[in-house]
Parts: C-alpha cells; sequence; structure tokens
C-alpha cells in the first residue's frame, strides 16, 4: 500500500471520515447485510470512540436496538482544548450536544454505569436502572495514578493544581491560573510517562500557554519537567519552540532530573529527584491507566489497561464486551482522538458482522496527530495501520512526520488541517 504523506494529510481534512477509518470494513458489511439482527447494543462513553461507534452501528444494521450510555449531558472535545489556554477559543467552540445522534434513532441515556454483570449481560447505572446487552461496547477513556506522584491528589487537581486532561472545569481553571498569574510568573508542566493519552498534548500545551504569556506576560517562563527523554515529534516541537518563544520554554528530560516525584503543595513546589522546582502554575499530568469503567467491568489486566482481540476489539478477558479508544491495549497505535474514532469504526463492523452471523470483514486504521505551536504554525504526525499476527502495525511508508525543512506556508497549512480535521470529524461523530 504506497500512501503518500501529503495524500493521506488531504484524505483526513477533506473527507467525511468514514473514509480512512475502516471505509473497506465498514462498506461491505452494508453490502452484504440483508436482514438485520434486532440485536441490543449497549455503547458507554460518548467520546470520540464511544460516539462514533454507536452511530456506526446503527448505519450498518439499522435493526439493532443501539443504547448510548453516558453520564454527562455534553461532551466537551479534549483535541483543540489546548487552544483554550492560550485564548484562541473558549470551551463552548468544544461542547457537543446527543441531539445529532438521537434523531439516528440511538436512544441516548445520562446515566453512569456502576457496576457490569457480564454472566447476566447487564450494566447498572447510578440512576438504579439496569440495562440488558447482547453486546457491550466500553469507551472509558483514562484514569490517573495519583498515587505515582506524592502529596497530589484528586481533590488538589480540582481544586489548585489541574491536570486539565479531561476538557472542561479544569481547562478553564487552568485558563484562569494564567491569567491571574504575574509577569514573571513560571509555569510548571510535569509531563507523564509513556503511555498516555494524546490529545490534549503536553509539548502542545506548552506552546500555546507560551502564546499566551509572549504577547501578554512576555517575562514569564514555561518549564517542562518530563518523565520522558524522547518525546514525539520532538524536533519539530523544539524548533517551533525556539522560533516564536525563543528561551520562554525550557524543557527538562528525565535524565537531567525531570521525573517529579512529589508536590510540595503548601510552597506551589514539585520535587524531582536532585532539585525542587517553584511555580506560580502548576499542570500535573499524572502517569495514566483505563478509566475507572474498565475496572469496574473487569476488563483490565496487570498493566492497567485492557487486552483486546485487536481486530474487534473484543475483550480477551469477558465474552460480550468490546472496550476501544484510550483503555485498550491497541497494538502501535496511540492513545489519541482520531485512534479511538478509526477503533469504533472498526469496532462496529466487527459487532454488525457478527450479530448477522457474517465473517469479520478485513479490518483497517488510521491516525494523525495535529498539534499547533502558534495560530499559523502547525505539524503532524499520520500513519495508516493493518492487523498482522493479531497485532495493529504501521503500513510502511504510510504517513510520516511533518518535513522539518516545511515553508511556513506548508505550516500554515497543517494548521488549517488540524481545525478543517477538527470540523470533520465531530460532525461525523455528532451530527
Amino acid at each position: 500500500m504506497n500512501i503518500s504523506r501529503r495524500n493521506l494529510l488531504r484524505a483526513t481534512t477533506t473527507l467525511p471520515l468514514l473514509g480512512a477509518a475502516g471505509v473497506a470494513s465498514c462498506s461491505s458489511v452494508s453490502q452484504s447485510r440483508s436482514s438485520g439482527s434486532g440485536a441490543r447494543v449497549i455503547v458507554v462513553g460518548g467520546g470520540y470512540g464511544g460516539a462514533i461507534a454507536a452511530k456506526y452501528l446503527k448505519k450498518l444494521d439499522p435493526s439493532l436496538d443501539v443504547l448510548l450510555i453516558e453520564q454527562n449531558p455534553s461532551y466537551v472535545s479534549c483535541p483543540l482544548s489546548n487552544e483554550v489556554l492560550s485564548g484562541e477559543r473558549d470551551l463552548m467552540s468544544l461542547t457537543f450536544s446527543y441531539k445529532g445522534l438521537s434523531a439516528q434513532g440511538i436512544n441516548i441515556m445520562q446515566d453512569r454505569v456502576v457496576a457490569v454483570d457480564a454472566d447476566k449481560q447487564t450494566v447498572t447505572g447510578s440512576s438504579g436502572n439496569h440495562y440488558r446487552y447482547d453486546k457491550l461496547v466500553l469507551s472509558p477513556g483514562v484514569d490517573y495514578r495519583w498515587e505515582a506522584i506524592e502529596g497530589y491528589s484528586e481533590a488538589l487537581a480540582d481544586q489548585r493544581f489541574p491536570h486539565a486532561w479531561k476538557a472542561g472545569p479544569q481547562t478553564q481553571l487552568l485558563r484562569d491560573q494564567l491569567l491571574a498569574m504575574r509577569d514573571g510568573g513560571v509555569v510548571l508542566i510535569a509531563a507523564p510517562p509513556n503511555p498516555f493519552r494524546c490529545p490534549p498534548g503536553p509539548y502542545e500545551r506548552a506552546a500555546q500557554i507560551a502564546h499566551y504569556l509572549h504577547h501578554h506576560k512576555p517575562k514569564s517562563k514555561v518549564m517542562m519537567l518530563d518523565a520522558k527523554d524522547a518525546f514525539s515529534k520532538q524536533g519539530l516541537f523544539r524548533a517551533g519552540w525556539k522560533r516564536f518563544y525563543g528561551d520562554m520554554i525550557e524543557w527538562v528530560g528525565a535524565a537531567g532530573d525531570g521525573k517529579v516525584q512529589a508536590l510540595h503543595a503548601d510552597s506551589n513546589t514539585l520535587v524531582g529527584e536532585f532539585n525542587e522546582y517553584q511555580g506560580d502554575v502548576i499542570n500535573i499530568i499524572p502517569p495514566q491507566k483505563a478509566g475507572k469503567l474498565a475496572f469496574i467491568a473487569g476488563v483490565t489486566d496487570a498493566s492497567g489497561w485492557c487486552p483486546v482481540d485487536q481486530g474487534s476489539f473484543a475483550s480477551t478477558l469477558k465474552p460480550h464486551i468490546h472496550v476501544i479508544g484510550d483503555a485498550s491495549i491497541a497494538g502501535k497505535m496511540p492513545k489519541s482522538g482520531y485512534a479511538a474514532n478509526s477503533q469504533g469504526k472498526v469496532c462496529a463492523a466487527a459487532i454488525v458482522a457478527e450479530l448477522n452471523g457474517m465473517e469479520r470483514p478485513e479490518p483497517s486504521y488510521v491516525n494523525t496527530c495535529y498539534s499547533i505551536i502558534s495560530p499559523e504554525y502547525g505539524i503532524s504526525v499520520a500513519a495508516v495501520y493493518e492487523l498482522q499476527n493479531g497485532s495493529i502495525v504501521p503500513i510502511a511508508g504510510a504517513g510520516g512526520l511533518s518535513p522539518a525543512d516545511a515553508s511556513d506556508a506548508t505550516r500554515a497549512r497543517e494548521a488549517r488541517f488540524a481545525r478543517g480535521w477538527f470540523k470533520n470529524i465531530t460532525s461525523d461523530m455528532f451530527s
């Protein structure tokens, strides 16, 4: 398969996003199905993975009784949420209702799942309602390993030291702290070890915060303390940081004492192995694991993530349960919104095939991760994936990194691509 990076980027920003993320699988199922199964499929979690899985389950088999259970009345997108920190957008521009899915015949229930009985094939909500399923799709997202950083806690994250890794109130809290910070202040960002959910990306976040500071508080500084010694698009990021923000952003890798071990909340101090770092604003992004729902359902292993059949996303631990998105162990695919979207479509096609007694179609997967360093300067990494020996792997030569020597016009085009991608994918999810 020979897909150029240029053509891949064009396809992923101009098409309605059925295409690269499983079009062959979905079309083959829809063309082969002569009558529907009439089964009930419950999807829990209405984000990039869950919303699209629900939509394509109903699209591929209109006879299905599809129920989407989501605890929030609307969805706030993590992708592009870093732009809230720079002031380039607000949270309302990232907020979507589920009315479009409801209009397509998908039942929407606002409830929080507190129990899953895989033997009886039921889920229980905090409302007290019990929901029966033939197939269950979980899109639990991520949770945090609070114990990994001494002195840090969920309560402190909500009140004073936001991770802002789930877009919403904490994103606004971090933005408000930046607005209130003195000129000449220090913003500390603690970046997590792998694997972690991205976007929002910590390295894009540093750039977006620096963009705000550069224009409004130019004596200030952003210091990134990183639990890793390398990160995706590192050379492109550091070149962009330097170009637009000079020495405002300082990155400290793990070998240089970047792994944060503790928080001293009373003095606004992060503690490394050898040094202490005091900040005016502190953004701690903790180490991560599968969301709480995955543990409730019993679909996590010792790694804290969810092992699945990577061709269908069926749990290898519990029957009739599928896990998509950030929580799943999905081969070489990153934990990203676009990856979750692609996985949701593959999962939907596999479920429809199984319920209708058909052979599972051959899956295909895609991911593009955009990062906006300044409003007219974007970079990206893109890949197309296939299933080999039960594991998802990238197809050689399909995709790649933004060129290091790209022109300003190309960088501006990638920033536009990022926003076009967001418009298209959210339309696909919620319209």
